[in-house]
Order: structure tokens, then C-alpha cells, then sequence
């Protein structure tokens, strides 16, 4: 079998969405964008029981899938969705130092993930989890 066009390009495909979320959030380094994009998808992920999460991880592209289960503690407990203000607040946490996230933070990564992911594939995985998670990724 040949190697799957999804890793042969991963770097690329990686670069193309962090400069999209650079551009949507108005961000000034790759750094600062990085740190926003782990944020939203560990704030995401703390919410999923582990098949949810690996369902989802699924349907991200390469890059985003290893981001999205790194550094994973799954003895975690779940936590409860809530607020886009309270979950936004929980992603600039993240690295709070060092964390530049903008109030739109969730629904800039919303936007540039759903350009960047088959549609029918991710709408189908959302549609598998609970309201609030599909609600996560509104745009």
C-alpha cells in the first residue's frame, strides 16, 4: 500500500491551517496561534469520553489528530460543557502567560477546522456526540 496522501502532506496541510487561524484571529506569531488551537482542542477534548475523542480524531486532519490526543491524561474525569464565554476563558488558560487567544478563539479554529476537514465526515461524527459538542464547533 502506498503511503496515504494525508501524511505525505500533513506539513503542508498544517501550515495552510495555521495561517488561515493566524489570518481569522488576528494573531501576530505562529506561536501565539499554536497555543490557541491546543487550547481549543483540549478544552473540546476534556468533554469526550475516550471513543467520542477517538471518533472525533478520526476525522481531523493528521497534524490536528496528533495535537488533539497529545499529552492526553484519559483518568480524567469528564468535564460538562458550558458557556462558549466559560470553555473560551478555560483555552486562554492554557500557557496563560504565554496564551494571546481572542474572545473568538473557539469559533476562529471552528471555522478554518470545518474548511479544512471532509464536511460530510465531520458532520456525521458531530451528529454521533451530544448537542453541546456539536454546538462546540458552530461557526
Amino acid at each position: 500500500m502506498p503511503m496515504p496522501m494525508e501524511y505525505r502532506h500533513a506539513s503542508e496541510q498544517f501550515d495552510a491551517f495555521m495561517e488561515a487561524v493566524q489570518e481569522r484571529s488576528g494573531l501576530a506569531t505562529r506561536n501565539q496561534t499554536y497555543t490557541m488551537v491546543q487550547g481549543v482542542l483540549q478544552v473540546f477534548r476534556a468533554r469526550l469520553a475516550v471513543a467520542e475523542a477517538i471518533s472525533f480524531a478520526q476525522v481531523l486532519p493528521a497534524v490536528l489528530r496528533a495535537i488533539f490526543v497529545s499529552e492526553w491524561d484519559v483518568s480524567r474525569s469528564i468535564k460538562l460543557f458550558g458557556s462558549r464565554e466559560e470553555m473560551t476563558q478555560e483555552v486562554k488558560g492554557l500557557r496563560r502567560d504565554h496564551n494571546f487567544s481572542p474572545d473568538t478563539a473557539i469559533a476562529d479554529v471552528a471555522f478554518v477546522l470545518r474548511q479544512s476537514v471532509d464536511p460530510v465526515a465531520f458532520q456525521r461524527v458531530l451528529n454521533e456526540l451530544s448537542p453541546e459538542a456539536s454546538a462546540y464547533w458552530a461557526v
